[in-house]
């Protein structure tokens, strides 16, 4: 069985920080982006950090140089770290993996073509 599990949204002050965990078990994702997205109430998803199967890692431009991603446990468990969080990362967060697709670059192709997802972490950010 597929399972995707975030944990780690609360809620923080501008300029705080969070760390997102993910627990991943059931599939081998090895081929797959790995990653997160999010998704605002009356926005469309959005690709955050991804993960590819070489290791490369990349970032939305509204999160690079703050936002961070890493594996660890034989890539069974995600993290996004985040710091210097401002009004506009309050979302809802989403571990999600995807295959690599042409014309989609990997955090695009987690935004929009998640294979599969958790059940998400709310993430508010207030002043």
């Amino acid at each position: 069985q597929v399972e995707m599990v975030e944990s780690g949204g609360d809620s923080v002050q501008v300029g705080g920080s969070l760390t997102l965990t993910c627990t991943v078990s059931g599939y081998s994702y090895s081929s797959y982006y790995m990653g997160w997205f999010r998704q605002a109430p009356g926005k469309e998803r959005e690709g955050v950090a991804a993960i590819e199967p070489d290791g490369s890692k990349k970032y939305a431009h509204s999160v690079e140089g703050r936002f961070t991603i890493s594996q660890a446990n034989a890539k069974k468990t995600l993290y996004l770290h985040m710091n210097r969080l401002q009004p506009d990362d309050t979302a809802m967060y989403f571990c999600a993996a995807a295959r690599p697709r042409a014309g989609l670059n990997a955090v695009q192709a987690l935004g929009l073509v998640p294979r599969f997802k958790g059940q998400g972490t709310q993430v508010t950010v207030s002043s």
